[in-house]
């Protein structure tokens, strides 16, 4: 995948993370990429070492697809741990 691919895959798993586990975290258009593009390569990280299962560099591949909001996921409640519920 390209850079622009991953830049995607970012935001809407990043989108679909903070669609799965609502509240208040950082926010934003960036802050959703950033979040959804580390996680991509968190939850690439985590299956590959841990489940045996590397990912593909397809775009449309479901394992791809669950690894990145996974990590995304992992990365939100990490953020929510360390920072509780800074902006109310």
């Amino acid at each position: 995948m390209g850079i622009v691919s991953w830049i995607v895959l970012g935001l809407l798993a990043g989108a679909i993370a903070k669609i799965l586990l609502p509240g208040r975290d950082p926010g934003g258009l960036i802050g959703t990429t950033l979040i959804g593009i580390t996680g991509a390569f968190v939850g690439g990280w985590i299956s590959a070492r841990f489940l045996d299962r590397p990912v593909t560099k397809q775009f449309f591949d479901l394992p791809t697809w669950g690894a990145a909001i996974g990590g995304s996921l992992v990365l939100l409640i990490e953020y929510r741990l360390l920072f509780g519920n800074s902006r109310d």
